[in-house]
């Protein structure tokens, strides 16, 4: 029993200093997962058109033959609008949306030509 008595305040030093350490480089103390992004998943529009957005990239698909009509990447100029550099598939252009988060179900998207649509999580 004396010895126990010996162990346990040495235990709790050893506990008390390691949670002490600093986590190693590139790491920070305060993110241990990574964020997940506030617009990754799958997004209507009233039409039924799916986008997707994953890490970066995204992509629309019509829902019937899941064939892909435009593609490219997205990044957040805020943490509540969303810039993305699209590619029709199906015309062949190129062109910027801004996506603005105004719920967690709804983005009102602005494309650089002025048209307006909304999209609402799938």
């Amino acid at each position: 029993m004396k010895s126990l008595r010996k162990i346990v305040p040495v235990l709790a030093v050893g506990l008390g200093l390691a949670a002490c350490q600093s986590p190693g480089p590139g790491t920070s103390p305060y993110q241990q997962t990574r964020p997940v992004s506030a617009v990754d998943g799958s997004w209507a529009d009233p039409n039924g058109i799916i986008s997707r957005f994953n890490a970066g990239v995204f992509e629309t698909r019509t829902t019937d033959t899941n064939e892909k009509l435009a593609e490219g990447n997205y990044r957040y100029l805020n943490p509540q609008l969303v810039e993305i550099d699209m590619r029709s598939i199906v015309r062949g252009t190129a062109s910027k949306v801004n996506c603005a988060l105004v719920t967690q179900s709804q983005l009102n998207c602005t494309t650089s030509e002025g048209a307006q649509f909304s999209l609402r999580r799938a």
